[in-house]
């Protein structure tokens, strides 16, 4: 008998199957296509399938969570686009959940930082703290490559001094985006190559420095497939098509995480955090042995939960195993609802509920199940880890939890 997630996707693709049988016979005809709602017998468009569980199992709609988090992954310049009025809002729904510290992956550089710096510190200097970003570009024209910054010798270098300075400001790391390996280009017009010994300088400076560096590389499998009727994602992807590599025009996935752990292997004494489950949260067996070969590698967790959530027997374990390597993140600041369903996951043995708030869901036409891990591991993953590899943690989080001790 098929689990409740499988039963769904399977009768998805059956939704889709005959969506596109209906679609065909009307065209034949020449006749227009009807509504394709699923009333009144009408065919039903996967797009507007909106499944209600009639599952009745246990239910823990927790609402803080248990022990003081340090989200370390989350947007605040790109979410709330430096409205005071938000970040108001969101401090408030910190303090209602135990979000002690929030990490700004979007400080970039220079007079950039110092106002992404004053709206997050100028009110709230105790809860946020913030990474650099590298600027390819500069003062080059974006549609010409060849001009862009990276493009001149010394580089590397230069982007090192960069680094010293804005941690003079404060900062607590560099964060890469994805557009590392999947959208910034050479000189030539291919894309940068993410083990370029260009870079190296930029790695270097940063173990020197003590700033962690967290990497977004690759995507979800599925966005590297073909988009269509084997992929469990194809519900998603129909609707954003843009976020396929799929084709001869990108990198294999398989190639840009090779690269990567390239990098992260050249530089030893500089740490790394693999974004999103370091971007394979669907074969954790791999992640674990990149764990074991590279011990300056942690990971996170950030919009992942719907995939580890779907195996739950084999992420418990997984996060058992190396609970001394994995930080928190969640790619916030998102809805008070989503983050409940994280403490949900990681608290509770809850079974066949909610990843997301949002209808559809935005990755995966399923429902996840928790993994019910223990108050130590709990700790080292919500916060103890995060003191141990990000500058300002410790410092930080000790007036967070002096203010919570009546």
């Amino acid at each position: 008998m098929l689990c409740p997630s499988l039963r769904l996707l399977s009768l998805g693709w059956l939704l889709v199957a005959i969506v596109g049988s209906a679609s065909q016979a009307y065209a034949q005809k020449g006749e227009t296509e009807p509504r394709l709602d699923g009333e009144d017998g009408r065919p039903l468009a996967i797009g507007e399938f909106r499944p209600e569980a009639t599952l009745k199992v246990r239910q823990t709609n927790l609402t803080r969570a248990k022990f003081p988090v340090v989200d370390d992954h989350t947007h605040f310049r790109y979410r709330l686009k430096h409205s005071p009025e938000q970040l108001d809002d969101f401090v408030g729904v910190m303090d209602r959940n135990n979000i002690a510290l929030c990490v700004s992956l979007d400080g970039k550089l220079g007079d950039d930082f110092d106002g992404h710096a004053q709206y997050l510190w100028t009110k709230y200097p105790d809860r946020f703290l913030i990474y650099a970003n590298i600027d390819w570009q500069g003062a080059g024209d974006p549609d010409k490559p060849e001009t862009w910054a990276c493009q001149r010798p010394e580089f590397g270098r230069r982007m090192a001094l960069e680094l010293a300075e804005v941690k003079k400001k404060g900062a607590s790391g560099l964060k890469l985006f994805k557009q590392f390996g999947l959208g910034y280009q050479d000189a030539d017009g291919s894309l940068l190559k993410i083990d370029d010994p260009r870079w190296d300088p930029i790695w270097k400076a940063c173990g020197e420095l003590g700033l962690p560096v967290i990497i977004h590389t690759a995507d979800p499998m599925a966005f590297f497939d073909p988009i269509d009727k084997t992929n469990e994602r194809w519900e998603e992807l129909s609707r954003h098509p843009d976020w396929s590599f799929y084709g001869d025009e990108f990198p294999s996935r398989e190639a840009l995480l090779a690269a990567r752990n390239r990098v992260i292997e050249r530089h030893p004494e500089t740490t790394f955090v693999g974004a999103h489950m370091a971007n394979n949260s669907e074969d954790l067996a791999v992640v674990a042995k990149w764990l074991e070969k590279y011990p300056n590698l942690y990971i996170e967790p950030a919009s992942r939960i719907s995939e580890l959530g779907r195996q739950p027997y084999t992420s418990r374990d997984f996060m058992l195993k190396y609970q001394d390597r994995i930080l928190f993140g969640t790619d916030g600041p998102w809805p008070e609802e989503r983050l409940h369903y994280y403490w949900r996951f990681f608290e509770t043995y809850d079974e066949y509920f909610p990843y997301s708030e949002k209808v559809p869901p935005p990755q995966g036409l399923w429902y996840i199940f928790g993994i019910g891990l223990p108050d130590d591991v709990l700790k080292k993953i919500y916060h103890e880890n995060a003191a141990k590899v990000i500058p300002g943690v410790k410092e930080k989080l000790k007036k967070y939890v002096a203010k919570q001790t009546p």
